[in-house]
């Protein structure tokens, strides 16, 4: 099938299923692998195992999919999200921006499970495969190879006319697909303002992440508690962090000007207040009510514990001294109980 076809056959369904841009590119090996093994060896994934686990699979496809010979590879926006949560249970706490709606992992999934039931009408032999980035796949790897985008000095995937703030999902097929399409260049140029903005200083230097100190990995992959000279830096950030995504120029021109670059943000009364009543929440509810209450969102992967720390980290942070009770009965906490002091200490602090 040439490029044209495939091309003429998906576009129809790109705009009912919200699909922004797509691509397609063959299973060749990863042109970043190197670069990945190189990553993982120097332990900057921190404690995502799972990485090194799956570098086999994501460096051979076909050691897991054996039918595998290409991709489809499309992008989905995430501002607005698409997919709302009538019910959040917060309403001020600082929560990044893919994560304030439903888990991509499931509705992006389905979608594009959609357009596989289609493609296999239309090829009853052939086999495909949807993913999201929860399965051993190079995702961004993939997608600049499919010329959805450059990968920038923050890591992320980026479009002249798209910015960074979109999901990446494939689907894996044993079509071979003669694509002819060209990466897009590197348009970074000399801007920095990515890595001069992160406050833990995780971008080492340009596309190079230290996970370990990243705030998006702080509040949400791991399993821990941040070493204190890190805490103050993750700032008012209650679940993930977009500040090197919504400081760049590329994403600045495509949403003009309405993305928030603050470190830390200016809140008035009846904002503090919504705060304070949102890390109350969080802090008395029970793991059985948390786990409840944002099921299906992407804020249930930091479990009870994880919402539990980051909300006395930002408590901490914005010196709410009004919750000194409930950071108190956590102080004999198994595990939260040195942050709680530490939390209380700061709180009582000038």
């Amino acid at each position: 099938m040439t490029p044209q076809e495939m091309t003429s056959l998906i576009e129809g369904t790109l705009q009912e299923l919200g699909f922004s841009h797509f691509g397609f590119t063959s299973l060749s090996k990863p042109l970043s692998f190197d670069y990945y093994l190189e990553w993982l060896k120097e332990g900057l994934h921190g404690d995502m195992k799972y990485l090194e686990d799956h570098a086999p699979i994501k460096e051979i496809p076909t050691t897991k999919w054996p039918r595998a010979r290409s991709a489809l590879v499309f992008a989905i926006p995430y501002y607005p999200h698409p997919e709302k949560k009538t019910d959040f249970p917060l309403r001020q706490a600082r929560v990044s921006l893919y994560a304030q709606g439903m888990d991509y992992h499931f509705w992006f999934k389905a979608r594009m499970a959609e357009l596989c039931k289609k493609l296999q009408e239309v090829f009853p032999d052939e086999e495909f495969l949807p993913f999201t980035d929860s399965s051993p796949v190079l995702e961004r790897d993939l997608a600049q190879r499919a010329g959805l985008g450059w990968v920038g000095k923050n890591t992320c995937l980026i479009h002249p006319k798209k910015g960074s703030l979109f999901f990446i999902g494939e689907i894996y097929t044993s079509l071979a697909l003669k694509t002819a399409i060209e990466p897009l260049p590197d348009f970074c140029g000399k801007c920095r303002r990515c890595i001069d903005i992160c406050p833990t200083q995780a971008l080492l230097e340009p596309r190079k992440m230290d996970a370990r100190k990243c705030i998006s990995y702080l509040t949400i992959e791991s399993r821990q508690v941040p070493a204190p000279e890190l805490r103050e830096k993750i700032g008012d950030w209650f679940f993930g962090c977009d500040l090197c995504q919504t400081v760049c120029p590329w994403n600045q021109k495509v949403f003009k000007g309405e993305l928030q670059i603050e470190t830390s943000l200016n809140l008035d009364a009846s904002q503090t207040e919504a705060l304070i009543e949102d890390l109350r929440y969080i802090l008395t509810s029970s793991g059985k009510k948390l786990t409840k209450d944002f099921l299906g969102t992407p804020l249930a992967r930091a479990g009870s514990f994880g919402l539990k720390r980051n909300a006395l980290i930002v408590a901490a942070n914005r010196k709410l001294a009004q919750l000194k009770p409930e950071v108190s009965e956590l102080l004999a906490h198994e595990k939260l109980g040195e942050l709680a002091a530490w939390t209380l200490s700061c709180l009582t602090s000038n």
